[in-house]
């Protein structure tokens, strides 16, 4: 099953699929994958073959990962343009807080009339530096935790376990 949402430019287009009905078809693909080398090929109907770019089958991987778990995926190139909303509720944030941190300068947007439009790419360099940002104080509370005999381990088995979870 697949909901679409395509625009005249396809390039610019937003695709939503869904995992299919019979997860055993999913759950052999994922498989299939996860036991074979990286080097990979498709082959159409009529025998053409051709090789996928280990970036492409990388993304595939992900692609059937998320669905063998139930999850509807969104492929979206990474020049689309969001709304506040659709920004907010990628980033976990309410629009408000958004807002804010647009008008404190924290993501770039154009405002060409009324609403804001931001970029995909930057909204994700902006999850990326909060995440990095998380993970750094993170690992100084645990290494300052650790340096005053709060814990028995190391800092780094504090930080390799949440890695691990991340």
């Amino acid at each position: 099953m697949s909901q679409t949402q395509l625009g005249n430019n396809s390039a610019h287009a937003e695709e939503t699929m869904f995992p299919p009905v019979d997860h055993s078809l999913i759950e052999d693909i994922e498989a299939f994958l996860a036991g074979h080398a990286v080097q990979a090929s498709l082959i159409a109907p009529d025998g053409t073959r051709t090789d996928i770019p280990t970036e492409v089958y990388s993304v595939l991987k992900r692609v059937v990962q998320a669905m063998s778990q139930g999850s509807a995926v969104t492929v979206a190139p990474v020049s689309m343009r969001l709304t506040t909303s659709q920004a907010a509720d990628m980033l976990g944030i309410s629009r408000p807080t958004l807002i804010r941190l647009l008008e404190d300068g924290a993501i770039p947007y154009d405002q060409p009339r009324r609403h804001r439009i931001l970029r995909l790419d930057d909204v994700l360099a902006f999850k990326r530096n909060q995440d990095a940002h998380r993970a750094s104080l993170l690992s100084e509370l645990t290494r300052q935790a650790v340096a005053d005999g709060l814990y028995d381990d190391s800092a780094d088995q504090f930080v390799h376990e949440y890695r691990k979870l991340a």
